[in-house]
């Protein structure tokens, strides 16, 4: 090689210039001369090219590892020279397609990078083709759920399975769900998986009486095997029933695999069934002396003894008779009742006004009638007069006679404030008009000082202008029931309260003031209290209707007397004497816990209205037996207020005011004649006497 070719001679070092001879060239001859190279020359030339360009791949070529990351052995495939040498290969740097196949699993292709590096690794991570399941399930028919998405019931196979963990859900009634993750190895292989699935039930040992009882879940029959059900796990209730007896319902915590004995489960024998109806429906109904409610009725009658029936109907005759049904069994029975009729003489003036009875027209002038003994309304009118109204209940074999004189408008006016009238339900109610009486205005309340004085007993002075009527006694639970026939005073410590001449308690403002408007009503009076949609919800001062006195006309009612003032129902003595009232004396103990020491009235909870001695205006139990009901809404007066004319109190409110001691009281401070309490619910010792305008 000359100087000019060598690599290392630096490329702008400057070479002397030389002459160089000029010879011109040989002129060409016709003689062709041959030029013939040997095989052995041609052979050692090619020799060696090869060995120099062995030499120069093996000076060039980098050692590179195709790590393969796959189960099974994996081809290797390389574009280009790649000289496989001791697991590696032998490569030039440069890129050469590369493909990569393993049995089972998805061919690889894609570039290999050779870099200068001496020693380089290339991983090729193969990705396994998807596999095969095979799933079954000990019991078979489980449902099955592969990562979330149903694939149907055990057993069953699963084609293309995506290699990996998958999570696998079988699920079959009355066993526990099971949830495992599985490992899927792919690889176009089958992979079969067995289950065993838990029972997500227990045993449960029971003998019933009787026998053949019957048992349920969920309104669903359980097979028994002899004395053993199997129920499924968690909070059950089980309900034992057998005809002719009361079921059971028995509550039990089931784990499954538990078993539990519940011994011996009794069955108690059920009810008769007795479907009672008359004609006319709406009789009363008592068994063994206890009143059960109004035809038409189911009652429940103990299975296999006689049981005492009764039913009574105002003007009907009662009817007895006895009943004994066997255990669980039913049957109807109606009662024809057999009207009451009674002759009632109607004589009116003038002769020729007009009579009907209960709406319908009997004719004019006087006549006798014939009517059944129920509750019968007789008007009499005429135009230019005054109607007069009368009701009354004819009695068999009894006649009656009426005389209903007509005034004219202006004479019923004047005579329209009586003494004394008598309600449509046979309750007297006296007069009380404090304009002719020795005084009108009275401090209600008590003194700071008195004995006994409660924080809401505060004076204020009230004047009363308007007559008004009270009712002599309490409204009884017969009252009563005309309005609501089924109403139940019940009983207190054993003794009954619901007898028909008790009174009517256990009920509410709201009933009694309903029952002063029903009872207006009836008697054709303009209600004083407003309702909207059968609630009370205010009054108007304008009605001569039916009504609950006020606070003020009760006090005045029970406290003024002449100029002075009552301090007790019977005066002014304490403690009082025997008699004076029903309280809580020695015979109440058992029921209130406190009584009168020494006092004696001989009833130890509430008595026939009108059973003691009535108070200076003719009125009785003013201040015992029960406390009452009044008018107002319950309110602490507000000292040194001005005087309040006739006052009704607030038209609506939570609480309403009770006065009046009862049977239940003892103490001083509860007897006294001032003594305020409130309420809005029915109580055992509260009940209502009725009232009303004069005009």
């Amino acid at each position: 090689m000359s100087d000019q070719d060598r690599p290392d001679m630096p490329i702008n070092k400057t070479r002397e210039l030389e002459a160089v001879r000029f010879e011109p060239a040989a002129a060409p001859t016709n003689e062709t001369r041959s030029f013939k190279l040997k095989p052995v020359t041609i052979a050692t030339s090619i020799a060696t090219a090869f060995i120099a360009y062995i030499l120069f791949f093996l000076l060039t070529a980098k050692s590179v590892e195709i790590d393969v990351r796959a189960t099974t052995a994996g081809d290797v495939s390389i574009s280009g020279l790649a000289v496989p040498f001791g697991g590696r290969f032998l490569i030039r740097p440069g890129d050469y397609e590369l493909e990569v196949s393993a049995e089972g699993y998805v061919p690889f292709e894609g570039v290999l990078e050779v870099t200068r590096a001496d020693s380089q690794t290339r991983s090729v991570v193969l990705k396994p083709l998807p596999g095969i399941l095979g799933i079954q399930s000990n019991p078979a028919g489980a449902d099955v759920v592969l990562d979330g998405i149903p694939i149907g019931t055990t057993p069953t196979t699963i084609k293309d399975v995506e290699a990996g963990n998958r999570a696998l859900t079988l699920t079959l009634q009355r066993y526990q769900p099971l949830t495992i993750d599985l490992a899927v190895e792919g690889r176009g292989r089958e992979q079969a998986v067995t289950l065993d699935l838990l029972p997500d039930w227990a045993e449960v040992t029971l003998t019933t009486e009787p026998a053949e009882a019957s048992i349920t879940l969920n309104s669903q029959l359980i097979e028994r095997r002899g004395a053993v059900v199997e129920l499924p796990s968690g909070n059950r209730i089980i309900t034992v029933s057998a005809p002719g007896h009361e079921s059971t319902d028995i509550e039990l915590l089931i784990e499954a695999n538990i078993p539990q004995d519940l011994g011996l489960v009794r069955l108690k024998p059920s009810d008769g069934a007795l479907i009672l109806t008359s004609q006319p429906s709406g009789a009363s109904v008592t068994q063994n002396g206890d009143y059960i409610g109004i035809t038409p009725l189911q009652l429940s009658l103990a299975p296999n003894r006689s049981h005492q029936i009764s039913l009574s109907k105002a003007g009907y005759e009662r009817r007895r008779f006895s009943s004994t049904l066997e255990r669980g069994s039913s049957s109807e029975r109606l009662e024809v009742l057999a009207p009451i009729l009674g002759e009632v003489r109607v004589a009116v003036m003038p002769s020729d006004a007009t009579v009907t009875v209960n709406g319908n027209n009997r004719g004019t002038g006087s006549m006798t009638l014939t009517l059944p003994a129920i509750e019968q309304e007789i008007v009499v009118s005429k135009p230019g007069y005054a109607s007069q109204i009368r009701t009354l209940t004819p009695r068999a074999g009894l006649a009656q006679e009426i005389s209903l004189a007509l005034l004219t408008d202006e004479e019923a006016r004047k005579a329209a404030i009586k003494s004394k009238i008598i309600s449509s339900l046979g309750q007297t109610l006296l007069l009380i008009d404090p304009a002719i009486a020795e005084t009108s205005e009275f401090t209600m309340g008590a003194p700071r000082r008195a004995a006994g004085r409660g924080a809401n007993e505060v004076e204020r002075q009230v004047k009363l202008k308007r007559a008004f009527y009270l009712a002599s006694s309490e409204t009884t639970n017969a009252q009563f029931r005309q309005f609501t026939a089924d109403h139940n005073s019940g009983q207190a410590g054993g003794n009954s309260l619901n007898r028909e001449f008790q009174p009517a308690v256990k009920l509410s403002w709201q009933q009694a003031a309903s029952f002063c408007n029903w009872l207006s009503r009836k008697e054709g009076l303009a209600p004083f209290y407003l309702e909207n949609q059968g609630i009370i919800v205010g009054f108007n001062a304008d009605s001569l209707g039916y009504r609950l006195p006020s606070e003020a006309e009760w006090a005045y009612a029970s406290r003024v007397e002449g100029a002075s003032m009552r301090r007790f129902a019977w005066g002014e003595a304490w403690p009082p004497e025997d008699n004076s009232s029903n309280l809580a004396d020695s015979t109440a103990a058992i029921v209130t816990g406190r009584v009168i020491t020494g006092y004696s009235d001989g009833h130890i909870v509430s008595a026939p209205v009108a059973s003691f001695p009535q108070n200076h205006r003719e009125l009785h139990d003013m201040g015992g037996n029960v406390a009452e009901w009044v008018n107002d809404v319950y309110r602490v007066p507000v000292p040194g207020a001005a005087i309040a004319v006739d006052p009704l109190g607030d038209e609506q409110g939570d609480n309403y005011t009770i006065r009046g001691a009862s049977w239940s009281m003892s103490r001083l401070r509860e007897l006294r004649l001032t003594y305020r309490d409130y309420g809005e619910r029915g109580r055992d010792d509260v009940g209502f006497r009725i009232a009303r305008y004069a005009e």
